[in-house]
Formats: structure tokens, sequence, C-alpha cells
């Protein structure tokens, strides 16, 4: 990243350091400028309570995580607010707009976009042409308007809103080559790139980081970053409790479908409800090691709760540090 960028990156983190300064870390706790405000959601699936958040604020302009172990109700909330699923009960609004029964096309073009943990990129379209969907309000999608040929002007402003876009993603390179002949990190990127081209105020990130090969987590990251440099709110679930150090100016924790807590990231690492969500309340294993090891330190040489916290997180997606499983190998 150029000097600039750091610049700008530096200074929009801390414009939302401060903007989250006053904020309680406790559950459902009301943020300065919120761009997304939730109430009362649940969603159920016969008799299994996926999801039951009592109340949710995103600030605007900050990039906020949203963690939990597997079958904490973190996608599911994703497809609630974006439309993609209905719940049981509960309102939600955007920007000041209510989303209620909103369909997910209409929620993408009010500027909330998302990405999903399996891409969805179609494979037999080239790269370029799965850029050009991404924009909205096409003229050409209109039928009159399409057979007058208003619709060249436009295309052609796409068509270079996508060159730069790629370029900015490394993907320039790629653009005539088929969709599905990416590498699961570079359609990842590919994904990311296509969000973009709607223009959005928020962004939501369905794991960007899974099944993506080390290589590439470092160039993710950066770009996760300069959207908030952009101006753009994240969203992101993510199990990488080292990403989401790194990037969150903000961490909100699901367990059992509700929000357990909130907080800046070292608030919310060292918090036991968080521990006992992710090591569950009851490890007498670990005590008995924590009672024969010297004071504030574990066996293994870890200095707090916070270190198991995180490599079991690790575990849960299928991955150790040492030895990451990737779907495939990835190079640019």
């Amino acid at each position: 990243m150029c000097a600039e960028a750091v610049s700008a990156t530096t200074a929009a983190k801390e414009a939302a350091t401060k903007a989250l300064a006053d904020v309680p870390a406790e559950p459902g706790a009301a943020k300065p400028d919120p761009i997304l405000v939730a109430d009362n959601i649940t969603r159920r699936f016969g008799g299994l309570q996926a999801v039951n958040a009592d109340h949710l604020e995103v600030q605007r302009g900050a990039i906020t995580a949203l963690i939990g172990p597997n079958g904490a109700g973190k996608t599911t909330m994703f497809n609630l607010l974006t439309g993609f699923d209905r719940p049981n009960t509960g309102r939600w609004s955007f920007d000041g707009q209510p989303l209620n029964r909103v369909g997910a096309h209409r929620v993408a073009r009010k500027g909330m976009v998302r990405t999903f943990q399996l891409t969805k990129a179609l494979s037999k379209m080239t790269v370029m042409d799965n850029m050009r969907l991404g924009a909205v309000n096409q003229i050409g999608e209109n039928f009159f308007a399409g057979l007058l040929g208003l619709w060249h002007k436009q295309e052609r402003e796409v068509t270079q809103r996508a060159n730069e876009l790629l370029e900015r993603f490394k993907l320039d390179t790629k653009k005539d080559d088929f969709a599905g002949s990416l590498s699961g990190g570079q359609r990842k990127l590919l994904e990311m790139a296509r969000a973009l081209m709607a223009k959005p105020k928020m962004i939501m990130l369905d794991e960007p980081m899974a099944g993506v090969n080390p290589a590439l987590t470092q160039s993710l990251l950066g770009h996760v970053k300069e959207l908030r440099e952009d101006g753009m709110t994240v969203l992101f679930v993510e199990h990488d409790m080292d990403m989401v150090h790194d990037i969150s100016d903000w961490v909100v924790v699901m367990g059992q479908g509700a929000i357990l807590t909130e907080g800046r990231p070292a608030e919310v690492m060292s918090n036991q409800a968080v521990i006992d969500a992710y090591l569950g309340e009851h490890h007498d294993g670990a005590e008995h090691d924590a009672d024969d090891a010297p004071d504030g330190e574990s066996r293994t040489g870890g200095t707090n709760a916070e270190e198991d916290a995180i490599d079991v997180v690790d575990a849960d997606k299928g991955q150790s540090k040492d030895n990451p499983k990737n779907d495939e190998s990835e190079s640019q």
C-alpha cells in the first residue's frame, strides 16, 4: 500500500476508534452513528432457534466483526438482514430506511451488499462479464431502452469502472478468463470486487478468508481495510481471531443465536462469556492444567485463556496455523 493509502487508512481507523471510544462493551450497545439497526430478530427452523437477537447496531464507517462458534447463527443473521431469508419476528433499518420484507435485490440497490462464504461467481462467464453484472440501475435492463440502444454509453462507463477495480484487486490480467478457471482465493477477490460495482455504503463479508492460501491473506486484509478508507462500513463474519484482532474496530459475539457481548477487540478476547462460548462453560481439563502451572501461565506457555480460545477457533474452522488447509493453490 502506498504512503498516502497507509495515512488515509490510519486516519479512517482513528476516526472509527474515536467514534466508538465511549460505547459500553455490552450486548446491544447503542452507537453514536449507526448505519444498521436491528430489533428483536428471530428465526426458527422447526424446533431450532437459529437467531434470537434482541438489538444490534453497526457503526457507520467502522469495521465490525461478527464472531462465534459454528452454529451460532452468524450466516443466518446475514441472510435475514440482506433479504435472502425472512425472520419470524423483528424489524431493522439501513441508513434510516426500513428493510422489513424487502427483497435481496432491492436491499443491494439501497447500498447494502454482501459476499458469500461459498463464492457465487458465474463460472461460465468471463471475469469482466461477472463484474459488469454487479453494476446497478443499468439502462439495458429495460426492454425498450435496450431496443433503442441507449445503454452503450453507460456500458462504457461500467466497463471502465470494472477495469479499475480489477486492476486494484490485481485481477486485470484475468479479465478475459472464465471465472471458473480462477483459484479459490481469486474468486474471493472477484466477488469482493464485483460487490463494489454496486457502489455500496455497507459491505457484508461472510468468511472472506475461508479456504484462502496464506499468500493471498495479506492482500485480502489490505483490501478490507481499504474499504473503510473509501468511507464504507464493513460487517464481516470470520473465525480467524488474528484477522479479527488486526482489522476490527468493534466485535460482536454470537452464541446459540443470541448476541452474547460486544466491544473492542481486546475487551472481547478477554471476556469470559466469549471464552465459554468457544471452550464450553466446563473445561475441567484446562483448569487442572492451569492449577499445575505457574500463576498466569498454562503448560503450553500461554499467558491467558485468550490464546486457548484462538487455538480452538482455528481448529473449529478445520485448520491450524502451522498447516493451513486450502482447497487449491493460488498464484497471482
